[in-house]
């Protein structure tokens, strides 16, 4: 052997396949325990060197690829390469084990495993669990094995299906808290394992390098540079496919369990073991060439082997010395978009320096060696580079991720990962399937990353943040594009271009993620926040999201295209910005982290700063364009509110020079000014996707990260600006100066007057927020999420899962204000009640809602907060209802109120600035001059703009400076300060300033112009509110004092120029020149001066519209005239309902309290009894404007009481139609009024009917038949009744199955089939019914029209194009009136009232003369009524029964096509909707009343079609059954068919079948008296069954016994009717056959051992014929319309049987009821029973077996029951969720079960489908004759299948909140709910899937 060996070392030689393989298997076994033996010797080098020769030649790794390309080239070739590779893994198997068995070897191993972490990897869709109670990492993931044997009851846990595959952490306490770890791995065994024996893994050392060796030449081998855009997918699989084995090998050897993986970790890092293999040097030119191959793969990858001096004189990737590599980079990695090849080939050749220029090359970027420079020094290291290089293979990652449990390789791992990160990045943006590799990185990664102690030491020693954050800039670099922001054409900003692929398909995901990840860490995230360097590169990668996506508004016409792109950018700025922002936030908790913010905020000015340098961002934001991403300012703004929030932070200190606040504020205002456009329909021509931003821009997910910094940094520039300048930019951004005129006309050269009003609104709504909110201003995290919650609360009732989606949570996972968690529960239950989840009988199944408590509306609804969070306007809308109703309800406000005031939260000291706003001239003349128009009825304004009014001025007071110093000596305001408005700037002094005249600029057109000419006199003397606008501003500027900011200065100056201007004061500023922007010169007509007399203040104006708001004259009288005490000790509640009335009073209260001179004021006004309003002079043009308002109202007002009328008609239709779950879900019957079709009282006139289409009443007549509207469904309910009370359950173990053979349909169906063995087929088929499975059941709503007109409305469907859900061809519709479905007409039979009486009335006639008429009745033929229109729509009908259900449950006469089977099939079908009608009574007819069904049966109409057809088909007058039961035949007649086979002997014969054979055989109507004679005929025969099923049941000595007792008494009187003697009759003449006989030992364990009384005998017989008696009296009652009696379940057979007319009159009920003497026996009762029973004693001398089993038995049948489901609904997930299907033995995607029958399908499953029919439609068809219920396992769902269309009807198992967790998203533990499950279960046997579900869809057969 050492000789073979020693040959080898020459070269690489074919293997002798010569010996014979079990010499070979032998032979390795030996080779192995002597190599073994050889290398345990001390001095082993000769055995080494034998070994490595061996394996050299085991292992060659040219051979399998070459073999390979041939195979390929020959087409496939053989076994080659196959065998070649078991070969050499056989070898390594034996090699391993050292001789012995390789299971053995396995075994042995794994005994020294200690098994202290889990670490089972998964892939993606591997159900997982995640507990929040117990885990440290958000990441933690845990088995479903490890999550059950671990005690978790009462976390916060949930299932979660995987989506990039994961790892188990159970075991690994860096990750996951102690006590959650399951019972396997919470012992730290390591102790007690016994150290590994030296010699049991020796051979694992020697073998595994070269294996893994081996491995490596393979890929490298097998890699082929991709050619020029021929993605190399192909070539790549295939080298995979050749690998799985070797892969796979390795992975068995990572679960052999620690002891293998610290080899294989020794293996992978040993770096000289590396050198020494694959440095390619020595003679092996295999060897050589895959170095060679190795080295361009490098080169290919824009990367360097650092030993190429030539390019780079670096010998370490160590930081800092790289400096060609800055240019060398800019070529050889392709960063802008795609490489070409071309371009690949220079850079090989000249090492491509500096080839192509970069829209922009960060300055920053520290260390290009981050980016090219790979060295490689272990196999661990090139292994995961091939990884990459293949784009991550399943099973490599799942290889390397297996091997993370060994503690040496994680670390080694991790930083492998971490040198490859960019290389990584590369390999991900050029790939063709980037998802799946995002997938898989980031599998891998978030087993690396989650471990903060892994993650800091990283850091530390592999610069992992600055190579993540270089990584991310180079990525983004790629896609830049000029900015047009501002100014286009000399932008020097570059933004991401969001149409990419890069970010449209998130590909920078897993990066981004990794970031996220580390920064949670804190060790991490401190060391990124104290270093400078990479603040400044992370604000550079920020600052290219600012300004992204930008909007330029279409004024002209519509966009062509919509482009999406805004998922991308809001998606973008969320992961790449935001996150990671949280994540930084999240350790600024402390004073002690100052520092941290201030490097923030100093870093993020500058970017800012630079930003608006390169945007050439002067003052003016450029008009018509917004961008809602300015991610630098929402960092500057997050870090600000958290700096003065939890770091005690002085505010000043880090904000920066006025100048630049005045930038800071421009676009987040310019954003909120361009929502209200956009609500205003001014983007309308930007289509949608625009609406589809400003809804993102508020939603929960991103709320807190885009409005709310917004709105925050807009309040901080508030706080520190002049107030002045602040209220006047807003309302120039929101372009409503023009309208803020005391003028009723005015210009508006910036927008359209129909979008004036709603901008004006916009303004007023922000300023309120802007003022109000204090989400960051001083509320506490609790307050913060108590303020969400109740918003959220009060738009809608929410589910609890809706609020944790709804509330914007703390993005930061570790914030601890996780939804879910225990603060957030609290505060749930102190805001809100629970409403249990409640069931409509409709169907509309309502979840588990939270609704808020009644002190919530009374003191917590905020509307501002309601509007602040609100995606859609209605919803602010739907909240102000909900209060409506609530004060309503509660009697507090009877109204319409208004949005209820809220006193807010304290300012923090640092925001005091902010109230300022309220205190400025600006704002107060606004104010005054909006409460003027608003009086005066100007256009344009609305009572929302007088509520924000109000709530300002109310704000204003509630924040007022306290001090008012000289209050007396301001009273001669108007003469001192005659240029100005207002005199100072404090609201409470200025509401009581009057006003006189007010110069105005108004259009020649005014009505003003008209009436005053411009009195120059007054002109100094006038305020205008155009022009001093700001004269204290104006004083300033002209003293010299405000010259500093003369960006203020320019600003207002343009604000003057905008508003034109008149007062002298003004006109001393110099007039910049007009900017065009605003208005074309020349466009607008010419304006005019005029001067108005106002004379008001705005307390004056107050209380005129307080008379104007109540419509009476004086309404307002000061409260404190009556009661002083209110101003002493003023109750003002927090918060306050009411509408403008109470606001009104509310605010001069609080004026007149906080000022003595308001008080005496406002007493003033009151006194001057105020003349009304001088009513305007209204203009030719205004009256035309109002009579058009006028006559619009009044439209309004028609139709909204036309619109009334109509509901309240549908209403009462509503009520007074048929109401379907009233029907179904009812306990009792209710007391409708039967419809006209069952007619109860005795009329003369014909049944009139009422078409519900032409709406004409009528009879029914041949020519012109009415018709019921009936829906015909196929159905196996009845077939589903079993005989035991217990219900089954669904299986959730392989023991328990369900078998179907005890089912009502299956006992049914072997009863037959024994029938046709034995006997005349025809004769069989008339002695049972069908239909238990697949009968047609028919069921109508109960209204009617004519046939005609059902035919055109037919038509018109059919030529209506938009109708869905249900399929016209095949004659569906719904009920013209109710909209019920429906799919056929059943017509009304023709005839009076009149003679249904008559038939009625009792006949005095004797039995026997009645079963004669009825014998003669029969035999009449029936002739089909000549051909009428009544007669083809009765055969059309009865066509449509017939095809409703499949043919093969109408089919079961053996000669196909046979009459007898359409007689059998006919009278099933009344047997079906019988027995299903007494079903839905509950079984019994102990309820009595008419039918619940009463006024929607159509049994009577159904009967007369049956009928009709029936009486085609004689029965031959010898087979009549009614012979043979009411006549004696002469004996010798039964001899002579020996030859043929027999009729079906009488007792065999299913009564029930019998009698609708009876009754469908008379001609109709029919006449009571024959009705009940047929009834006592088949008593008699009943009763006898009954007597001969009792005999067989008891045992020999009780029969002979009674036959004694019987015999004895057998001539008394009335021994015919006395059980006891004809029972005794009974058992003697059977005892002639052999019935009795062949009761051997094994039929003794089948009779029951009761002793019989004669009381549990006669319940037997009684039992026996109840449920003919039922169906009995049913017939009776459709037939006849008699009332069912109601009574107690004890006496239903008495009952019944005396109102079925079988008991004698005189009967008296005292002593106890004997079911006999209902017997009225129509010849003498012996006679006729001893001819019954010879027929039986006749068939049993052949089969005596079978004569028994054919005996009728009594009835056991129970309801039908859905099966029972398990409590928990884990227990079924479980069980199927893995389970294969027993068809195709795969586990399904889909899997699902049938609820009625537990059979396990594939949904949708194409590997079970049959005949284009997939599982489920299949199984429908066969189980519930097109009527399935499923349970879809994986998503907890409930799938109804009914014939060609399908619907989700819901769920039946809810989690703690009530809720259904569809697709199992939220993975949270659900719980069955029984009522929802009862409520299935109704419909299921009620049949109203169709009526109740409303969303059907056509299933194709593809379910």
């Amino acid at each position: 052997m050492a000789a073979a060996a020693a040959a080898a070392v020459g070269g690489p030689q074919p293997p002798q396949p010569e010996l014979p393989a079990a010499g070979l298997a032998l032979d390795k076994a030996a080779t192995a325990a002597h190599l073994k033996a050889a290398l345990s010797r001390p001095d082993n080098r000769a055995g080494a060197e034998e070994l490595q020769a061996l394996l050299e030649r085991v292992l060659s790794a040219e051979r399998p690829l070459a073999a390979a390309a041939d195979g390929e080239e020959a087409g496939g070739g053989g076994g080659g390469p196959g065998a070649a590779e078991e070969e050499a893994l056989e070898w390594c198997k034996c090699l391993l084990a050292g001789g012995g068995g390789y299971e053995e070897f396995c075994a042995a191993v794994r005994a020294y495993d200690p098994a202290a972490l889990c670490g089972l990897v998964w892939t993606a869709n591997f159900v997982a669990y995640r507990c929040r109670t117990c885990g440290i990492s958000p990441c933690m993931s845990l088995c479903a094995e490890c999550f059950h044997q671990g005690d978790h009851t009462g976390h916060d846990f949930n299932m979660f299906r995987s989506q990039a595959g994961g790892a188990c952490d159970c075991g690994d306490s860096n990750v996951m808290r102690e006590s959650g770890f399951c019972r396997r791995h919470q012992i730290k065994s390591s102790s007690n394992i016994p150290c590994v024996p030296k010699d049991l893994l020796m051979m694992s050392e020697f073998v595994l390098p070269r294996f893994i060796f081996c491995l490596i030449q393979y890929l490298r081998e097998g890699y082929n540079e991709p050619a020029a855009d021929v993605p190399s997918e192909k070539d790549l699989s295939k080298v995979l496919q050749l690998l799985e084995p070797q892969i796979s090998f390795l992975e068995d050897l990572t679960k052999m369990g620690g002891a293998m993986r610290s080899v294989l970790t020794q293996v992978l890092t040993n770096q000289q073991n590396y050198k020494d293999l694959t440095s390619g040097l020595g003679e092996n030119t295999c060897a050589k060439k895959s170095h060679e191959k190795y080295l361009i793969a490098l080169k290919s990858s824009g990367l360097t082997y650092p030993e190429d001096k030539l390019v780079y004189g670096i010998q370490e990737p160590s930081a800092g010395t790289s400096t060609l590599a800055v240019q060398g980079f800019a070529g050889a990695t392709g960063t802008l978009g795609q490489l070409d090849s071309s371009d690949e080939e220079d850079q090989d050749g000249s090492q491509g320096l500096g080839k192509r220029k970069r829209v922009k090359l960060s300055s920053s970027t520290k260390d290009q060696s981050i980016m090219d420079v790979l060295k490689h020094k272990s196999f661990l290291e090139e292994l995961l580079f091939w990884t990459i290089k293949y784009e991550f293979p399943q099973k490599m990652v799942t290889f390397l991720l297996n091997m993370l449990p060994d503690q040496e390789y994680k670390v080694a791992f991790t930083k492998t990962f971490v040198q490859h990160y960019a290389f990584i990045m590369k390999t991900l943006k050029k790939s063709h399937e980037s998802d799946t590799m995002s997938n898989r990185i980031v599998h891998i990664s978030v087993q690396l990353f989650s471990n903060e102690e892994l993650a800091r030491q990283v850091t530390e020693e592999c610069q992992l943040l600055d190579i993540m954050v270089t990584v991310l800039l180079y990525m983004m670099e790629s896609c830049l594009i000029k900015s047009e922001l501002q100014d286009e054409e000399n932008s020097l900003h570059v933004v991401v271009n969001c149409g990419e692929a890069l970010l449209k398909n998130n590909t920078y995901w897993p990066l981004v993620s990794d970031f996220i990840n580390i920064l949670s860490h804190q060790s991490v995230a401190k060391k990124f926040l104290e270093d400078h360097g990479l603040l400044v590169t992370w604000m550079n990668f920020v600052s290219f999201f600012q300004g992204m996506n930008l909007n330029k508004r279409e004024l002209n016409e519509h966009v062509e295209f919509e482009s999406q792109t805004y998922y991308a950018a809001f998606a973008a700025e969320l992961e790449a910005c935001a996150q990671p922002m949280w994540g930084l936030l999240s350790h600024c908790k402390v004073r002690e982290t100052q520092e941290y913010t201030r490097n923030v905020v100093r870093y993020c000015l500058e970017a800012l700063q630079d930003w608006f340098d390169a945007i050439n961002f002067v003052d003016e934001p450029a008009p018509n364009q917004v961008t809602f991403h300015l991610p630098l300012h929402r960092y500057y703004a997050m870090f600000l509110s958290k700096a003065v929030k939890c770091q005690e932070l002085d505010l000043d200190s880090v904000l920066p020079d006025q100048e630049m606040l005045m930038k800071l504020m421009i676009h987040p205002l310019q954003i909120q000014a361009s929502l209200a456009e956009i609500h205003s329909n001014m983007w309308v021509r930007n289509g949608l996707q625009i609406k589809g931003q400003a809804m993102t821009y508020v939603q929960s997910h991103f709320c807190n990260s885009m409005i709310d910094p917004d709105i925050y940094l807009l309040q901080v520039c508030a706080s520190r600006l002049d107030p002045d300048y602040f209220i006047s930019s807003v309302f120039e951004r929101f372009k409503v100066v023009d309208l803020l005129t005391m003028a009723s006309q005015h210009q508006n050269t910036v927008l359209d007057a129909e979008h004036e009003r709603s901008m004006l609104e916009g303004a007023l709504t922000f300023l309120v927020i802007l003022l109000s909110l204090r989400l960051h201003l001083g509320m506490s995290d609790d307050e913060i999420l108590r303020a969400e919650m109740v918003a959220q609360l009060c738009m809608n009732d929410r589910t609890h899962s809706s609020l944790i989606h709804h509330i914007p949570e703390n993005p930061n996972p570790k914030s601890g204000i996780i939804p879910g968690s225990y603060s957030f529960e609290s505060v749930l239950s102190a805001v809100a009640d629970f409403k249990a989840p409640v069931f409509e009988p409709g169907g509309s199944m309502q979840q588990g809602m939270y609704t808020p408590k009644a002190e919530v509306w009374d003191q917590e609804f905020d509307p501002v907060m309601v509007i602040l969070r609100t995606v859609y306007r209605r919803d602010v809308q739907s909240a102000m209802d909900r209060y409506t109703a609530f004060l309503k309800q509660n009697g507090k406000f009877p109204g319409n109120p208004w949005p209820p005031y809220k006193k807010r939260t304290p300012l923090h000291p640092s925001y005091k600035g902010l109230m300022r706003l309220l205190h400025c001239k600006t704002l107060h003349i606004v104010l005054f001059t909006l409460l003027y128009k608003i009086l005066m009825d100007h256009q344009n304004l609305s009572e929302h703009v007088l509520c924000m009014v109000l709530y300002l001025i109310e704000l204003g007071l509630e924040n007022s400076a306290d001090e008012e110093a000289d209050e007396e000596a301001s009273v001669c305001g108007p003469e001192r300060c005659h240029d100005s408005w207002f005199p100072g700037s404090n609201l409470v002094a200025n509401m009581r300033h009057f006003i006189n005249y007010v110069r105005v600029r108004v259009p020649e057109t005014a009505p003003e112009v008209k009436r005053d000419s411009p009195a120059s006199t007054s002109s100094d003397s006038l305020g205008s509110l155009q022009s001093s606008r700001r004269p204290k501003v104006l004083q300033r500027e002209n003293s010299g004092t405000a010259q500093v900011f003369s960006l203020v200065a320019e600003r207002r100056k343009k604000f003057q120029e905008i508003i034109n201007r008149s007062s002298n004061e003004a006109n001393q500023v110099v007039r910049p020149k007009t900017s065009s922007k605003w208005s074309a010169p020349g466009s607008a007509p010419q304006l005019t001066t005029a001067i108005l007399e106002i004379k008001e203040s705005i307390l004056s104006l107050l209380i005129k519209l307080h008379h104007k708001l109540s419509g009476k004259q004086n309404s307002y009288y000061p409260p404190w005239l009556d009661d002083i005490e209110i101003l002493i000790q003023p109750e003002i509640p927090k918060y306050s309902h009411g509408d403008g009335i109470t606001a009104v009073e509310r605010i001069l209260l609080k004026a007149a309290l906080q000022s003595r001179m308001n008080k005496r004021i406002i007493e003033e006004i009151c006194r001057k009894v105020t003349p009304p309003v001088p009513p305007r002079k209204v203009t030719a043009a205004e009256k035309k404007t109002l009579d058009k308002e006028e006559r619009r109202q009044k439209a309004r007002e028609r139709q909204q009481k036309l619109l009334a009328e109509f509901a309240s008609r549908q209403k009462s239709f509503m009520e007074t139609a048929m109401d379907v779950e009233r029907f179904f879900f009812s306990d009792s019957p209710e007391n409708d009024i039967p419809m006209e079709i069952t007619t109860a009282e005795p009329q003369v006139s014909e049944a009139v009917y009422d078409c519900v289409i032409c709406g004409q009443s009528g009879p029914s007549s041949e020519d012109r038949p009415t018709g019921l509207v009936v829906l015909l469904q196929a159905s196996s309910v009845l077939g589903q009744c079993r005989d035991n009370t217990e219900p089954k359950k669904l299986p959730i173990t392989e023991e328990e199955q369900i078998y179907p053979w005890d089912t009502c349909a299956a006992v049914h169906d072997v009863r037959l089939s024994l029938l046709q063995r034995y006997f005349k087929d025809s004769s069989c088929l008339l002695a049972v019914s069908i239909g238990w499975e697949g009968g047609v059941y028919v069921q109508t709503c109960g209204h009617t029209l004519h046939i005609d007109c059902h035919k055109s409305y037919m038509e018109s469907l059919r030529n209506d194009q938009v109708l869905q859900g249900f399929s016209v061809d095949k004659g569906e519709f719904t009920c013209p009136l109710c909209r019920q479905f429906a799919n056929s007409v059943l017509p009304c039979y023709p005839g009076s009232n009149m003679e249904n009486n008559l038939w009625q009335r009792p006949s005095n006639k004797s039995l026997q003369d009645l079963i004669k008429e009825v014998e003669e009745l029969q035999g009449r033929p029936g002739a089909f009524p000549s051909e009428t229109n009544l007669s083809k729509e009765m055969e059309s009908v009865m066509k449509d029964i017939k095809n409703t259900t499949q043919k093969k449950y109408r089919d079961y006469s053996k000669t196909p096509g046979s009459p007898d089977n359409d007689f059998l099939f006919m009278y099933s079908v009344a047997r079906t909707n019988l027995e299903l009608e007494l079903i839905h009574r509950g079984g019994n007819l102990c309820s009595g009343g008419a039918s619940t069904a009463g006024k929607r049966s159509c049994l009577n109409q159904l009967f007369h079609v049956l009928a009709l057809h029936m009486r085609l088909y004689s029965i031959d007058s010898d087979f009549n059954p009614w012979r043979k039961l009411t006549q004696l035949e002469e004996m010798n007649s039964q001899l002579g068919n020996e030859e043929q086979q027999p009729e079906v002997p009488i007792l065999y014969h299913d009564v029930t079948s019998l009698l609708l054979i009876q009754i469908l055989m008379m001609p109709q109507p029919l006449r009571k008296d024959h009705f009940t004679c047929i009834v006592k005929v088949l008593f008699a025969l009943l009763y006898t069954q009954a007597l001969v099923a009792l005999s067989v049941k008891c045992n020999e000595e009780d029969r002979s016994a009674w036959k004694h007792t019987g015999a004895l008494k057998k001539n008394t009187c009335d021994a015919e009717k006395s059980y006891k003697v004809l029972l005794s009759f009974v058992i003697s003449e059977l005892s002639k056959g052999k019935l009795y006989h062949e009761e051997g030992a094994q039929e003794c364990a089948m009779v029951s051992p009761i002793a019989w009384s004669s009381e549990s005998m006669e319940k037997y017989l009684q039992d026996f014929c109840l449920p003919f008696l039922r169906i009995t009296s049913l017939l009776q009652h459709h037939l006849f319309g008699e009332d069912l009696p109601s009574c107690q379940e004890e006496e239903e057979f008495s009952v019944l049987s005396s109102c079925l007319g079988l008991l004698p009159t005189f009967y008296q009920t005292e002593h106890p009821f004997i079911s006999a003497s209902c017997l009225d026996w129509p010849v003498p009762a012996f006679d006729i029973i001893a001819q019954w029973c010879s027929e039986i004693n006749s068939f049993t001398e052949r089969h005596a077996e079978q004569g028994k089993a054919l005996l009728i038995q009594e009835s056991r049948w129970k309801l039908p029951h859905l099966l029972q489901l398990p409590e928990n609904y884990n227990t079924i997930f479980q069980y199927y969720h893995r389970k294969t299907c027993s068809v195709c033995t795969k586990v399904p995607k889909d899997p699902a079960v049938c609820l009625v029958c537990g059979t396990f399908v594939c949904l949708k499953g194409l590997c079970c489908k049959q005949q284009s029919y997939c599982e489920c439609v299949l199984h429908s068809q066969n189980c519930g004759a097109g009527t399935g219920i499923f349970l879809l396992v994986n998503a907890s769902v409930i799938i109804i299948i009914r014939g060609h269309r399908f619907c989700l009807w819901g769920s039946v198992y809810l989690d703690a909140h009530g809720e259904e967790d569809r697709d199992l998203r939220r993975g949270k533990p659900l719980y069955i709910c029984k009522e929802r499950y009862k409520v299935l279960e109704q419909q299921w046997i009620s049949h109203t899937f169709d009526h109740i579900n409303k969303r059907w869809g056509p299933h194709y057969n593809g379910l």
